[in-house]
């Protein structure tokens, strides 16, 4: 991905056709290294209707996840779904743990792939 920046950028004719890439590193987890190079200080996992599921890549134990959107700004593990940070009501959470039973499996995957 941070190749395909530096081709947009490249690219870009004028400032208004540079300006999603600007958008895409101040909103897709990006980070600078002291050497000036790009990384990912998180995974967007998925994005549906404004709630986002983030997986932050070699991330502090326990495994978790973090869903952001609709009112919602908190982290679960992963194990068990249990509200590790922020602030949830319970009949979002009650759907976040049903989904959760059904994608455990998934996010145990993710956070695999992520953390190695």
């Amino acid at each position: 991905m941070p190749d395909d920046l530096e081709k947009e950028l490249g690219c870009a004719a004028s400032i208004e056709d540079a300006l999603p890439a600007l958008e895409c590193l101040l909103s897709d987890g990006y980070s600078v290294w002291t050497d000036g190079s790009l990384y990912f200080i998180k995974e967007l996992v998925g994005r549906v209707n404004g709630l986002s599921l983030y997986i932050y890549p070699k991330d502090h134990p326990p495994p978790h996840f973090h869903i952001r959107g609709g009112g919602i700004d908190a982290s679960f593990c992963i194990q068990d779904c249990s509200l590790l940070r922020g602030r949830i009501d319970s009949r979002h959470h009650a759907l976040i743990k049903w989904w959760h039973q059904r994608t455990r499996d998934k996010l145990e995957e993710a956070w695999e792939r992520l953390s190695s």
